[in-house]
């Protein structure tokens, strides 16, 4: 029982405290415990409780005009609001499926994803995604998406052949795989050629940076690594820093141009851009821009990677990895091995909690995506508590 959160700090109703290592699920980046945006909540709630989601409310407006003014890559002007990750992906799938309906293309309709990779729960975002254990339970009834292998662009190409380009829709990926892999990093030129491959056959590309966006990777996206700019990107997780369900889906006027014109629509979620959410995304985003707090994502992901190094010589370590304050420990032990689940007992216990990863498909691996407030005390503390975890879960 989780009794109050301050900071990168959990405390327990027992007494005991947990530094909250993996910012929850990689959401939490301007730490817990901030009054200004619940302040911003509760303003939010007392002026303005529910109303449907297409109509302007003074917090839908604002975040919108900042997200296309501040923070989104250029020519991503169009703005639509969910109430998380998951929700994000499906909108961004339909978005894809309408536009090449509306353009007169109703046969595109596949959407590549990668065969490690996790993009939500909702039986879209299952089916587009890799994640086998997440899939398994549902595996006969899931629509059949093609998948490409993990890091090769040429890969991509061979599948686009084989499925005919002119039946695709999308391609979808997460520029740094997060839940199924463990902060995996793609070889530089990756996105690019993909960028370029989906140019040449006609194909939307989807970013999905539910994990990676709102400055987690030490930019404001992880696409920004790769000077990249995707037809869709997803966002959600550090959009209100954990402080409200909300996620995003921003695309460009060419997309959505064709789906207007035809006069159809993508029907909205119930909470889709719910008022007090947007109010906690705008208070996040103020909080990330005054503190320069997107540039500490990347300076203590440096520091944390180096305070790491280590540990990357253990016998039951393979690699240390990552961008910014998104940083991988794949282990040793092989895919399912379920030692992920051990090593994050282990530190929850000595009072520490990072997130498993894994999918199945690629070995085990811890990921940690602390607030990006986190200090130079509390870094240390989290490498001790990783290493004595992984000595007592794998064998020191």
């Amino acid at each position: 029982m989780v009794e109050r959160a301050e900071g990168c700090t959990l405390h327990l109703d027992d007494g005991r405290t947990l530094i909250d290592a993996g910012g929850g699920a990689v959401a939490v980046n301007i730490g817990h415990g901030r009054s200004e945006v619940a302040d911003a909540v509760a303003e939010a709630t007392r002026r303005v409780s529910y109303v449907l989601p297409p109509w302007a409310t003074e917090e839908r407006v604002a975040l919108a005009e900042v997200l296309r003014k501040r923070w989104l890559p250029e020519g991503l002007t169009r703005v639509g609001f969910t109430s998380g990750g998951s929700e994000s992906v499906d909108t961004a799938v339909r978005l894809a499926l309408a536009h090449h309906a509306t353009s007169g293309r109703p046969e595109r309709r596949k959407v590549i994803g990668r065969e490690t990779s996790y993009h939500g729960l909702t039986m879209t975002a299952l089916a587009v995604g890799g994640h086998r254990d997440r899939r398994s339970l549902f595996e006969h009834a899931l629509a059949d998406h093609p998948k490409m292998s993990m890091a090769d662009a040429e890969d991509l190409e061979k599948v686009l052949w084989d499925e005919g380009p002119e039946t695709v829709a999308a391609v979808i990926a997460e520029p740094v795989v997060g839940a199924s892999a463990g902060a995996l990093v793609p070889p530089d030129g990756w996105w690019s050629d993909v960028r370029s491959l989906c140019d040449e056959h006609g194909v939307l590309l989807i970013a999905d940076e539910v994990m990676t966006g709102f400055g987690r990777t030490g930019k404001r996206f992880g696409v920004d690594h790769w000077d990249v700019v995707p037809d869709v990107l997803v966002g959600g997780k550090g959009l209100s820093g954990g402080y409200a369900p909300l996620g995003g889906v921003y695309t460009t006027e060419a997309v959505v141009a064709p789906i207007a014109a035809s006069g159809e629509g993508l029907m909205f979620f119930t909470y889709s851009a719910h008022s007090a959410a947007c109010a906690a995304g705008l208070a996040t985003l103020r909080i990330l821009e005054d503190e320069d707090l997107v540039a500490a994502s990347a300076a203590k992901g440096v520091d944390l990677l180096g305070r790491l190094a280590g540990l990357a010589a253990h016998p039951a370590v393979t690699e240390v990895r990552g961008l910014g304050l998104m940083v991988g420990i794949e282990l040793a032990g092989g895919p399912g091995s379920g030692l992920a689940g051990a090593v994050a007992a282990e530190a929850m216990s000595r009072g520490a909690w990072v997130y498993p990863a894994g999918d199945g498909n690629l070995p085990d691996a811890l990921l940690l995506g602390p607030p990006f407030t986190i200090t130079d005390g509390e870094m240390d503390e989290v490498v001790r508590i990783v290493t004595e975890s992984v000595d007592a879960a794998c064998g020191g």
